[in-house]
């Protein structure tokens, strides 16, 4: 038996391919758009999974450094070192700078830890060149993407720092590049003023020193202890706020992030949706420019259900041939991106079902017309 859609397809194959590619570079954008969603979830988490801690002990009252300012005393570190269940405690601290060199300006977040303390803050495998810091001062652990050189030399602050290692994919929540310090250079950088500040400040019978302050203290738990419970008992004994590192994502995730992946999900249906309006068009002008052999179809005495069947087809390939287009351009171009673009897998089959099942759909606006048409029309032309 003949196949009509074939027939059809293969008579124009190049207009059917060249809607197929047009239809799947807006698909490719939906890919894209799910992968950016996916790119900001990935990367509200890479930072705490990174650092090896079971619990964050923040400012009393405050979300915690990731959400708003957080600043408690380095020295807390010790207290909690000595709480029921802890292991070890290292205090951390976070701060954003503004950088450019020769490949241009960039956002990072420094993060400033102790080189010699018992928790991992680098992430080892992540570590591409060089090695982690060994020294209290002068030392810099940077991202890939800064562009910067082993045993380069980057001026922060009154200082200069050495890079001894470069790290891959360790990016904070918001998606900026990480570099790594020591804790103690660290706290230098937060409160390094301005001479004018400093002169300011002298007048007004402020000091200029160093309060070691630090943004969290971070601990891990002992093994055979429940790390909600650890925590809960140190908010009772030293009323600060404290996390365990699943309530730490769970806060990233729901409070950080949240009004951004909801305005991307929204923008995601819209595309959906626009790309299924879109194939429903192409569908219903395909039928209407063959309206006159489908006349003819019918006047020979073709059903109505073969024709349609044939409609059906035609829409079901076409949206196939979009998706595999879609998907090969969004994979061509997601490295282009400035922030990380996650693919997966699921997605990709979760959106090949959805636009199957519209294409579907989209065809009833063609079987409609194809219903409608007078066999009469064949005659008169």
């Amino acid at each position: 038996m003949i196949n009509l859609a074939y027939k059809d397809i293969s008579h124009s194959l190049g207009k059917f391919l060249v809607t197929a590619i047009g239809v799947g570079a807006l698909l490719g954008i939906v890919v894209i758009m799910i992968g950016v969603y996916r790119g900001m979830v990935f990367d509200a988490q890479t930072l705490v999974n990174d650092i090896q801690a079971d619990i964050w002990i923040v400012q009393q009252d405050t979300l915690g450094p990731f959400a708003q300012t957080s600043r408690i005393h380095e020295d807390l570190k010790n207290q909690i070192a000595y709480q029921n269940g802890v292991k070890y405690a290292e205090a951390i601290t976070f701060q954003t700078f503004q950088m450019e060199n020769k490949y241009g300006d960039f956002k990072v977040m420094l993060v400033g830890y102790d080189p010699f303390g018992n928790i991992s803050v680098i992430n080892k495998s992540k570590l591409i060149e060089g090695r982690v810091l060994r020294k209290q001062h002068y030392e810099i652990v940077v991202s890939q993407k800064t562009n910067y050189k082993l045993d380069e030399y980057i001026t922060l602050g009154r200082d200069k720092f050495k890079v001894v290692g470069i790290t891959k994919d360790t990016v904070s929540n918001g998606g900026d590049f990480l570099i790594f310090t020591s804790l103690k250079d660290a706290e230098i950088l937060q409160f390094t003023y301005t001479n004018e500040r400093i002169r300011s400040d002298t007048q007004r019978g402020i000091k200029g020193s160093n309060p070691h302050l630090v943004n969290a203290i971070i601990a891990k738990t002992k093994d055979g202890y429940n790390p909600k419970q650890v925590a809960r008992n140190i908010e009772q004994t030293t009323h600060k706020k404290v996390f365990t590192k699943d309530e730490q994502i769970n806060l990233l995730l729901q409070k950080v992030i949240k009004k951004s992946s909801k305005q991307i999900g929204m923008f995601t249906v819209i595309l959906i949706i626009v790309s299924i309006i879109i194939i429903a068009l192409i569908i219903y002008t395909m039928t209407l420019e063959k309206i006159k052999e489908i006349s003819i179809l019918k006047l020979i005495g073709i059903p109505n259900f073969t024709i349609s069947k044939m409609i059906i087809q035609e829409t079901v390939v076409l949206g196939i041939f979009a998706f595999i287009s879609g998907n090969i351009f969004a994979h061509l171009i997601s490295g282009n991106f400035p922030k990380r673009i996650v693919l997966l897998m699921q997605d990709s089959v979760g959106l090949f079902i959805v636009i199957l099942i519209s294409s579907i759909f989209a065809s009833l606006f063609g079987i409609y017309k194809v219903i409608k048409t007078d066999p009469a029309q064949a005659i008169g032309g």
